[in-house]
């Protein structure tokens, strides 16, 4: 009789044929992993990336990269409009003064981990920078007789048996001297200018300013954006600014590359010709990099305007910087050339 119960409490044995029973279907949204439900969620709504640096909110919450947010700060003023939020479907006003950082999200973004491009191997977004230039193993590296010539270039795990056995170490003196100078010359073009600006700090007349570019439009039919200062005096003399993205395009709002050029105008009568040298650099509160550069010019009654020469910012990205700012500040230095 307890044979009989146990067989019953046993059940029958599996057929072995029988083909496995399905699983119970795990909804999509609990099988996928945190951080690629977090990627979908803390990504820039505008290119849906996720952002490398500070994160931006519209008032009612939608994310911006940097990028994303100055390209639409810049895109505005080309137009003439006011920024609005693509997500919120053009209701709702963005600006500097209306949108703030969630400092949040760039906490979290940095905590998401993200493949490095050299191993492959996940790292958090905070300490990628530096695994990929200090310690990653696959990580191009160069050898360290570059210098002198040598063009190597590989994963840092193999630059211990390349430097052993480099070639260039036992190069000959003749072939090192045209190496050398080669170096010579790149450095003398590199000390070119700033020997310039050096020479020019012993004139007698200097005299600099800030100066602050202010939008403007055209009077034509098609309005175009340009930027002009106060009138302001430097070495006794009046004078003013004036500025232009990519040389007054017609419509640079649809152009990736942008450039911004400016002319220096002098408003005084002179008695006699006025030979000046002059350079613009970033204002003492901005963080634009301009890299300066010395124009010359011989002013007079005749020819009181210079050419529109390029603002020398390094990229589109630079000058989205400035368009995106409500007024450029810049600092403008004039040299008067004695005779």
């Amino acid at each position: 009789m307890q044979e009989e119960i146990g067989s019953k409490r046993e059940g029958p044995e599996p057929d072995p044929d029988e083909p496995p029973k399905k699983k119970a279907k795990v909804p999509e949204g609990e099988a996928g992993k945190l951080e690629e439900r977090l990627y979908s969620v803390l990504c820039c709504t505008v290119c849906l990336d996720l952002p490398k640096a500070s994160v931006y909110q519209c008032t009612n919450g939608h994310l911006m990269c940097a990028g994303c947010f100055i390209h639409l700060l810049a895109d505005s003023r080309l137009k003439e409009e006011q920024a609005t939020c693509p997500n919120c479907r053009y209701v709702c006003e963005i600006s500097k003064n209306l949108c703030c950082r969630n400092l949040a999200v760039e906490k979290a973004v940095s905590e998401l981990p993200t493949d490095c491009t050299f191993c492959l191997k996940q790292f958090p977004r905070s300490s990628l920078e530096r695994h990929q230039k200090e310690e990653c193993q696959d990580r191009v590296t160069q050898c360290k007789y570059k210098r002198i010539g040598c063009p190597w270039q590989g994963p840092f795990h193999e630059l211990p048996a390349h430097e052993s056995e480099c070639s260039h170490p036992t190069k000959t003196g003749t072939e090192l001297m045209g190496i050398l100078g080669e170096m010579d010359q790149n450095h003398r073009r590199d000390m070119q200018l700033y020997n310039s600006i050096f020479s020019l700090l012993c004139y007698e007349k200097i005299g600099f300013t800030e100066v602050q570019f202010r939008p403007y439009r055209t009077d034509d039919f098609i309005t175009r954006l340009y930027y002009e200062t106060p009138r302001f005096t430097v070495l006794n003399q009046t004078w003013v600014l004036k500025a232009r993205v990519n040389d007054s395009e017609r419509n640079p709002n649809l152009s990736c590359k942008r450039t911004l050029s400016f002319q220096l105008i002098l408003k005084s009568k002179v008695n006699s010709a006025l030979e000046c040298s002059f350079l613009l650099l970033k204002g003492p509160y901005d963080d634009v990099r301009i890299k300066p550069v010395i124009h010359h010019h011989c002013f007079s009654n005749d020819t009181n305007e210079t050419e529109y020469v390029l603002l020398p910012i390094s990229d589109s990205v630079e000058c989205n910087k400035l368009l995106a700012a409500k007024n450029i500040n810049l600092r403008l230095f004039i040299f008067q050339v004695q005779k």
